[in-house]
């Protein structure tokens, strides 16, 4: 993903605007963009909440309505009621389904819309986004701090994001690959298998649930490597 935006529409308390700032930095994100602000965003409480992303409430970035904030990008908006985005239902997905959602469609650039602090966003304006998400929270208190919300769309999109620490010890899909086709040609060649399609997709099957570092990647394909000949 090219290019993540965080719009925040018509927020109200400085408090929440300090979290927004602060956990959207913790993921990477470089600006926050605005719409019709009821706060002073850049007020003592929220600078204070913000921790160490002062910057992102400096340099927010605020425009009048919605369709400016989110020009030229894919319109991912965010409600914790699923019902309001309409009667079809278009386009509605839980929050762990947005990463795939995203890839699948080879989508460059999103802009995530998170609602008003105290009743979030319209229906006419969940209408207008390309798709809708929501997090599948406790039917008796499913509306979530935006804050805390954003958080958790955050964390979904961290496969897309800027990669962490873990995810570059984390194994490669092409160091994946290759442990996988040395797997299949060491099991072809033993005559006592005989479904050696089924062993082969267990085999890539386990490999992908183990989330592999590429240091045991290496090593196993040090053990799965023909032996050269001297």
């Amino acid at each position: 993903m090219r290019e993540l935006r965080i719009v925040i529409v018509e927020p109200m308390y400085q408090i929440n605007m300090g979290y927004i700032a602060r956990v959207s930095k913790n993921f990477g994100v470089r600006e926050l963009s605005l719409v019709r602000p009821r706060c002073n965003y850049r007020g003592k409480d929220a600078i204070k909440y913000s921790k160490h992303a002062r910057d992102l409430l400096t340099n927010a970035r605020v425009f009048r309505s919605i369709s400016q904030a989110t020009k030229g990008t894919f319109v991912v908006g965010t409600t914790a009621l699923w019902r309001k985005t309409g009667e079809g239902f278009h386009n509605v997905y839980a929050v762990d389904k947005l990463a795939g959602m995203v890839r699948r469609n080879k989508i460059g650039s999103v802009s995530l819309l998170i609602g008003r602090d105290d009743t979030g966003l319209t229906k006419e304006e969940l209408a207008d986004c390309d798709a809708s998400i929501f997090i599948e929270a406790s039917e008796e208190y499913p509306s979530l701090n935006i804050s805390h919300a954003l958080g958790i769309m955050l964390f979904a999109l961290s496969p897309l994001l800027k990669r962490t620490s873990m995810n570059r010890i984390e194994a490669r899909p092409e160091e994946l690959g290759r442990i996988k086709r040395l797997f299949s040609m060491l099991i072809s060649k033993r005559k006592d298998i005989r479904d050696k399609k089924a062993v082969a997709m267990a085999f890539s099957h386990i490999v992908d649930r183990s989330n592999p570092t590429s240091k045991e990647i290496g090593a196993l394909a040090v053990a799965l490597s023909p032996k050269r000949k001297r």
